[in-house]
């Protein structure tokens, strides 16, 4: 098992993990007549990548790109499931849904005393040498999160129906890490932005920032991009001076500035990741350690003269961190910050709890009864011929990756077996290949933990399973997963809000009435304009600038989360199940 990227710790070698390794996305099987037959859509393109693509421009200062629009994309036709699908299939197939997946928003407390964002320089370019062992506990553009999910939310609203068949969206479903640190706050902001409240992604003083992103000249650090420029006597930071980054007067006050969200004008549906049920994506959240951390005054700003990664990582492992950051508080490296309640970690039941405080439909947003009383968070519901199977995959024992525990397992079961008269599709925040942590006991959960290769096989044994969508990766892939007798299912793995290129999907599934399915996926770029143009007036320019921050992350400056072609606008056919005739 992995610690994750964003979750601070990526290697086994300092917490006693395994990296795991993650396939790759097959060749497209693109058939030219196929592909024709398919960039005639009967629904809405406008604001997905069929229109129209975004692309990191050309490089200036110090490799810092611009984005700008590229042309469209059109739909691969992929077949390596089997099936023949009709060269005429687009004038006689039935659409059956439409609907979209956001995953790995990451609404993050950018100013949180949790948050250890100085690790993230053990792996600049400028590390010598680069550890390799941590990587992006600190994003340049993380205090616009929450407006990247406003914007993702209004191109959804906007979008409406599905490009290829133009059926209405019937809902939109989020894989998992909606929030960054499983703090109250950040929970909140994700459910009010998809429900349409007034949002202020703001905590400790109201009045000011207090993080490492401002220009206060006492814990003014330059490996941190501090878009309000330099203080007097300070050397510019490392971003602007190597790395091109721009100077963005009143940015940190526009973040923090209440906004209204849109939400969104169709039932939406939440999976539960890493990062919603445990601390930094990797540890048990419910420690009163770790809340006295993130609820407390004491912010650990820089690397303390002396202490090594690998003890911060015991000192979080052993709960020892809130003793930890008081035997530094005199530190120059840690900072007094406001306290806030607020902040404080939840436990999945209380997550599970927080979605029955809503606006939007439907209430729990698919969580039940069942879950709120046991504190679990899988579920199952239906839409039409549809059946929607939602997993907890996160092990709360701890580490980034994933797995589900005996009695879901055993539920899963009994969930497929009773639905041989339906089209199933399950979702989950985690890929099968993800799913490696069989952690458990003695702690929070002694149960058996059930890894991705038995729940793909127990997947695979019933043929009305055509998907499984997840997140967790931050990359567009999509995997064909073949069943022995033939036929199988597909493996939907959806890029992030908070990574470039910050995008979401919609699925549509068609019967084509020649005894095949398609499934179509189609990229979606938010509503923030490719250039801010300098505006930070509202949501929609400040997620722009978001984006573009993004695409010039030093940990993340290539196009690896785009994914391939053949993992974004694509028609993924497969055999229609034996119940369909």
């Amino acid at each position: 098992m992995k610690l994750t990227r964003r979750g601070l710790f990526r290697s086994g070698a300092v917490a006693g993990g395994a990296a795991a390794a993650a396939g790759s996305a097959p060749a497209a099987i693109a058939d030219p007549a196929w592909t024709t037959s398919v960039r005639t859509t009967s629904g809405p393109t406008a604001g997905t990548t069929v229109a129209r693509t975004l692309a990191r421009g050309a490089a200036g200062a110090g490799g810092y790109r611009p984005v700008v629009e590229a042309p469209g994309e059109t739909y691969l036709v992929r077949t390596e499931l089997g099936g023949t699908p009709s060269p005429g299939r687009a004038t006689q197939r039935k659409p059956l849904i439409a609907f979209a997946q956001l995953s790995d928003v990451h609404v993050v407390d950018a100013q949180s005393p949790m948050r250890v964002e100085w690790t993230d320089r053990l792996d600049d370019e400028s590390a010598l040498p680069s550890t390799g062992l941590f990587a992006s506990a600190y994003r340049p553009h993380e205090m616009l999160t929450g407006q990247v999910a406003d914007a993702m939310v209004r191109r959804l609203n906007q979008i409406a129906a599905g490009p290829v068949t133009g059926k209405p969206l019937a809902l939109a479903i989020q894989t998992g890490d909606n929030s960054d640190n499983s703090q109250l706050n950040e929970v909140r902001w994700n459910i009010d932005v998809l429900d349409g409240a007034q949002v202020r992604v703001d905590s400790g003083d109201l009045s000011r920032w207090e993080g490492v992103h401002d220009e206060d000249p006492t814990y003014y650090d330059p490996h941190y991009w501090h878009p309000h420029g330099t203080p007097p006597g300070k050397a510019d930071d490392l971003p602007r001076s190597l790395r091109g980054f721009p100077v963005v007067p009143g940015l940190l006050d526009a973040a923090r500035r209440p906004f209204q969200a849109e939400g969104l004008a169709m039932p939406w549906y939440a999976a539960f990741g890493n990062h919603d049920g445990l601390s930094q994506g990797n540890f048990p959240a419910s420690t009163l350690q770790l809340n006295l951390v993130a609820t407390g005054a004491l912010k650990l700003m820089s690397t303390p003269a002396g202490l090594s990664p690998a003890a911060v990582v015991n000192a979080v492992q052993s709960g020892s961190y809130a003793a930890l950051l008081a035997s530094l508080a005199l530190s120059p490296a840690v900072r007094l910050v406001s306290p806030d309640a607020r902040r404080r970690l939840l436990t999945r039941k209380q997550i599970v709890e927080e979605h029955f405080r809503t606006a939007g439909l439907p209430a729990g947003h698919g969580f039940t009864a069942e879950n709120r009383a046991k504190g679990t968070a899988y579920y199952t519901f239906d839409r039409g011929l549809c059946r929607f199977v939602v997993l907890d995959t996160v092990n709360p024992n701890g580490y980034a990756d994933g797995s589900i525990d005996q009695t879901q397992f055993t539920w899963l079961r009994s969930v497929l077996a009773a639905s041989t008269d339906r089209l199933v599709m399950v979702f989950s925040h985690h890929t099968s290949d993800t799913m490696t942590n069989g952690l458990n006991g003695p702690g929070l959960d002694t149960d058996t933990r059930i890894l991705g290769d038995a729940v793909l096989a127990e997947l695979l044994a019933h043929d009305q399973v055509i998907a499984w969508v997840n997140g967790h990766t931050h990359k567009n892939q999509i995997w064909p997963r073949p069943r022995p007798g033939g036929g199988g299912l597909w493996e939907i793995n959806t890029a992030s809000h908070i990574d470039w290129p910050s995008q979401s999907r919609i699925i549509e599934v068609a019967d084509n009435r020649d005894g095949t399915l398609s499934l179509f996926t189609t990229v979606v770029d938010h509503a923030g304009p490719a250039s801010y143009g300098g505006s930070l007036a509202d949501s929609t320019h400040l997620a722009g600038l978001a984006r573009e921050l993004a695409a010039n992350d030093w940990h993340n400056r290539g196009d690896t989360y785009r994914g391939a072609a053949n993992a974004r606008n694509v028609e993924l056919v497969l055999p229609a199940p034996a119940f369909l005739g």
